[in-house]
């Protein structure tokens, strides 16, 4: 059978590389760029206070702890911003709210340097951290809406696949330029750059219209009556009517409604709490896994190869992220969450056995973090595919938070361990970790199975 040109044409396009047919997007560079660049915040700022209060204070709990102290403000915060950001818009709110995350950043950095008490540090660094909004999930919200109604929806996983591995290369850079800044240039001039890349990032990416998911508007309609005729001429078609202002219109046997989302929380969908519950506990794994091999690097004398090693394992991660941008997996999403969760169960495993051949271990720290970033673009493939579309950016935050919770309790378990059972006891946090996120992934997938039989169900 011949082909047309036009059909030639679409051929193509599917059989480029998908990423390729990402930035193609109209806009889609630009904020996938200044996106990544507004994110510089989120691996420089923990450290940073930890490596500017320790110098100037010369006191590892007081650093430890603001640092600490921080990290829990921005998670409080993270999800009540992006819902003000899924009702009101990304424009209107996010430039009120970077003004006040940059100004809050300058008065913390600046107060730092006049070494001010103790008390007022603190004060400032809750102040700071309440300031703070995931630019992670408003890319990502972006992504969705630039491929709605688009034919391959697989190019969605490549999206979200981008993104993790663009936390990566953050995650790779950041602490490394932190640690640079601090101790070549000033022992605080790490906490100005990320304050920087904020303002100049979240300016730009707030700026780009074209790209904004749209605000959807709650708007009351009056019930045609049963024997209108636009009505049954719509019944017997057997189709929905588009939207009016933002709002949903569907059909039943009175008439037209409107189909309202309402106030409802994110946290109420079912599938959200096991999904939250999942990237609490493997989150542990991390900041666990980062203080247990900090406290061997240090007993064995070779500090400064420290970041080195760490990077390792986002590196593989960042790999992952490309390679599983490409690829489309057959199953649930939740299957493909279950099955890395326990391959990264097994690489933290060979971790402890390897922690003391370090170029064994920086080899398996690459495969095993090919797990990494999938298992965070899985999560939130699992979200987009929960909470309806003017939720998203709620329910991809609520993710952010639950792993950020997870890391910070990863720091204080890990470090109580360590000091009483040393490193290699502290080793052991990441796979039973991990190993115990498991069954609760199995519980997310039976509801997520359940739900769709009885949508069946209920359609029949």
């Amino acid at each position: 059978m011949a082909t047309t040109p036009s059909s030639a044409a679409a051929v193509a396009e599917r059989a480029g590389s998908p990423y390729a047919r990402l930035f193609r997007l109209p806009g889609a560079k630009a904020f996938c760029i200044s996106g990544a660049v507004a994110r510089l915040p989120i691996s420089m700022m923990s450290l940073g206070i930890v490596l500017a209060l320790n110098h100037l204070y010369d006191n590892w709990t007081i650093a430890g702890t603001m640092s600490a102290v921080y990290i829990l403000a921005v998670s409080a915060v993270t999800p009540f911003y992006a819902r003000l950001f899924d009702r009101l818009g990304q424009r209107r709110v996010g430039f009120p709210v970077l003004a006040l995350q940059v100004t809050s950043m300058l008065v913390f950095a600046f107060a730092a340097m006049a070494r001010v008490p103790i008390a007022v540090l603190f004060v400032l660094a809750v102040l700071m951290g309440l300031c703070q909004f995931s630019i992670g999930a408003l890319v990502r919200t972006r992504w969705a809406y630039a491929l709605r109604g688009n034919p391959d929806a697989s190019l969605l996983n490549t999206a979200y696949a981008l993104e993790a591995a663009v936390d990566e290369i953050v995650f790779i850079l950041g602490p490394i330029l932190a640690a640079f800044l601090a101790t070549s240039v000033s022992p605080v001039s790490q906490l100005f750059v990320p304050t920087l890349a904020a303002g100049i990032g979240g300016a730009v990416f707030f700026s780009l219209r074209n790209t904004a998911p749209p605000v959807i508007e709650v708007v009351d309609v009056t019930p045609a009556p049963a024997d209108d005729a636009d009505v049954l001429r719509a019944t017997s078609r057997g189709t929905q009517t588009g939207e009016d202002e933002g709002t949903a219109i569907a059909l039943d046997s009175g008439g037209l409604r409107t189909t309202r989302h309402g106030n409802r929380s994110v946290l109420t969908y079912p599938g959200i709490g096991p999904l939250l519950a999942v990237f609490i506990v493997f989150n542990i794994s991390f900041n666990a896994f980062d203080v247990s091999m900090t406290a061997d690097y240090k007993a064995l004398g070779i500090e400064k190869f420290l970041g080195l090693q760490l990077a390792m394992f986002a590196l593989g991660s960042c790999i992952g992220a490309i390679i599983f941008g490409t690829r489309k997996l057959k199953g649930s999403n939740w299957s493909h969450m279950v099955g890395f969760l326990c391959l990264l169960t097994c690489g933290y495993v060979l971790f402890r056995l390897s922690m003391d051949h370090l170029i064994l271990l920086g080899v398996l720290e690459i495969l095993a973090g090919l797990c990494v970033s999938p298992l965070f673009a899985t999560g939130n493939l699992i979200v987009k595919d929960i909470v309806p579309e003017s939720s998203l950016t709620e329910g991809l935050s609520w993710v952010t938070t639950a792993g950020t919770v997870g890391t910070s309790l990863g720091s204080t378990i890990a470090g109580v361990v360590v000091d009483h059972a040393g490193p290699h006891a502290g080793l052991m946090i990441p796979w039973i970790a991990t190993a115990c996120a498991v069954p609760i992934a199995l519980l997310g997938w039976r509801l997520s199975r359940r739900n769709r039989q009885d949508g069946r169900n209920g359609q029949g």
